[in-house]
């Protein structure tokens, strides 16, 4: 296999593994272990992806990932679309496990439970209904929802390049990268379900097939543009010598 093919392969893995354990864990076990298991679930999942294929592509499983890595000259304009091509391909594989799991039982839908797919007004995590699952009160809103993906995944694509630079200790990148999604995901899945990743909203959203896929552009424009301000401001805060 050659190096490129090998890069697609292995960010198919990484994806795969990170939609399995996130979306998964929110949609086959989210009323039993709430937003803490959901978040602690998505940092394990990169945790471990990130020890299993990080040698073979550096485990970027994430567009706005290599985007910023891009942006900072650690990821090859010619590897990106292998990157990208993996990362969702890899997705939607992901969810298919999922879907097929969860179709397992009686009565799921998954237009009618959201398919942890990210949303925001009506259909983000803080929206309340009512009886017959009519809407008492709208979510955050759009203006939330973008500030929230353009800093957060600013800030995670930060730590995710920080963990590239000379002076980082050995071994450490999969914790420093999985404890950061998990803090990423405990202050945002209230706002919009937490994408900072286009691959994971494509990935759900297909299988929602509604709403969800009306509102997918936003979930792929915003966490693009914080990664790419990750990157920048990596840049122009790290010396040369370091970086």
């Amino acid at each position: 296999m050659n190096e490129k093919a090998r890069l697609g392969v292995a960010e198919f893995i990484g994806t795969a593994i990170l939609v399995i354990g996130g979306p998964g864990s929110a949609i086959l076990a989210g009323e039993r272990i709430g937003y803490l298991g959901v978040a602690l679930a998505f940092g394990f999942s990169l945790l471990c992806a990130a020890y299993l294929i990080g040698s073979i592509s550096g485990c970027h499983i994430n567009p706005a990932v290599t985007f910023g890595l891009w942006v900072v000259g650690k990821t090859k304009s010619a590897d990106v679309p292998w990157y990208l091509g993996g990362q969702i391909l890899g997705g939607i594989f992901g969810a298919a496990v999922i879907f097929v799991i969860a179709s397992g039982i009686s009565g799921f839908s998954a237009s009618d439970s959201g398919f942890a797919s990210n949303g925001w007004g009506d259909h983000s995590p803080s929206a309340v209904t009512g009886p017959a699952g009519r809407l008492v009160s709208s979510g955050y809103n759009f203006g939330a929802m973008a500030v929230t993906e353009i800093v957060l995944t600013a800030l995670f694509v930060l730590v995710v390049v920080s963990t590239s630079r000379k002076s980082m200790p050995v071994g450490f990148t999969g914790l420093a990268v999985g404890l950061m999604l998990t803090l990423v995901h405990l202050v945002s899945i209230p706002v919009d379900n937490t994408s900072v990743n286009p691959a994971r909203s494509l990935a759900t959203a297909i299988f929602q097939g509604g709403w969800a896929l009306e509102q997918l552009w936003a979930f792929i424009v915003f966490p693009l543009i914080g990664g790419i301000v990750g990157g920048a401001i990596w840049k122009v805060l790290v010396p040369a010598d370091d970086a």
